[in-house]
């Protein structure tokens, strides 16, 4: 079947989670497009970011590796970080070479789009906006914190979130490829910080309400401490649906599978639990809820199963289709 007749799916987010999404995703007929948020402030990301004046590359380095098709050794390669090196230090050779190609070609799209090629990418990784943005967060006592990295240790409630520069104009391709879409997906990953950095980009929000798309939000399974500390179902839907003025979803994806003691202790060290799935505020918000067991366990940690996942995409975008 040919690109242009595949299912289109616009997947938004940023993180470990949209990653984990995409490995799954990449082995099916459908044309995807991944649209990763550049507001990424720490790590190697951030270091790179203040000294070269250029997007952080972290965020699209996971998901390139996540869509790409090479052999696993040019993968790890593509990975690697560096654990000693002065200057080298942290940083992984994909951040490293994605900032290389961005001063070679001297734009942050074009870079992605050559890296695509040499990794064999299979679908289109695209950053929300072709320039970095701070994100803020405005506390319930007024206070702001500034700065994505910053923002889960504030110790405080979050009350909103926005961008600046405020005007950051949006990637025109990824407008046009929300538009196009024949399935959006929101999430998996963190509501605040790599969710909503996407959203709050001008025109990108507003095409995901316009959008006649499906649209599907994966909902985290444990909640976070500093960004949705005892937050319900319905609370992170909410929350999405205040910062855009608009009830956009049609579907949320939720776990339905007991989660065992041992791993529940081991997050309730991090004041993490699991997300409340209350059924009936979800039902009153209009939202169709597709509920099976969808997590595996990586290391005592919860990961989404990209298998199962994707496997419950695909079969909802062949029903629309």
């Amino acid at each position: 079947m040919s690109r242009s007749k595949l299912p289109k799916i616009v997947i938004l987010g940023g993180g470990t989670g949209l990653p984990v999404l995409l490995r799954g995703l990449k082995h099916y007929d459908v044309d995807i497009t991944a649209i990763v948020t550049v507001a990424d402030d720490g790590g190697s990301s951030g270091r790179l970011r203040d000294e070269l004046h250029i997007p952080p590359p972290g965020d699209v380095r996971n998901v390139l590796a996540a869509l790409s098709d090479v052999e696993p050794l040019v993968e790890d390669l593509f990975q690697h970080r560096f654990q000693a090196g002065n200057g080298l230090s942290g940083h992984s050779l994909g951040n490293l070479l994605l900032a290389a190609m961005t001063t070679i070609t001297g734009d942050f799209v074009h870079a992605i789009r050559e890296m695509s090629k040499v990794l064999n990418v299979r679908g289109k990784v695209l950053p929300a906006a072709n320039q970095s943005v701070v994100l803020h967060a405005e506390m319930e006592d007024g206070t702001v914190i500034s700065g994505e990295s910053k923002i889960p240790y504030s110790g405080k409630k979050i009350k909103r979130v926005f961008l600046t520069p405020e005007n950051v104009e949006p990637l025109r391709e990824s407008v046009e490829e929300i538009r196009k879409a024949d399935l959006i997906i929101v999430g998996p990953g963190s509501l605040y910080t790599s969710i909503l950095p996407n959203l709050l980009v001008p025109k990108i929000g507003e095409a995901v309400c316009e959008s006649n798309a499906k649209k599907i939000y994966i909902c985290n399974v444990m909640t976070q401490a500093g960004e949705t500390l005892d937050y319900t179902a319905s609370d992170h839907v909410k929350t999405l649906y205040d910062h855009l003025g608009c009830p956009f979803m049609d579907t949320i994806l939720v776990n339905e599978e007991d989660i065992p003691e041992e791993i529940k202790f081991r997050y309730k060290k991090e004041y993490a639990t699991p997300v409340v799935y209350d059924i009936a505020k979800l039902s009153e918000m209009g939202l169709k809820i597709v509920h099976d067991k969808i997590i595996r366990y990586e290391d005592g940690y919860i990961r989404h199963d990209t298998q199962k996942v994707a496997a419950l995409l695909y079969s909802m975008i062949r029903q629309e289709k």
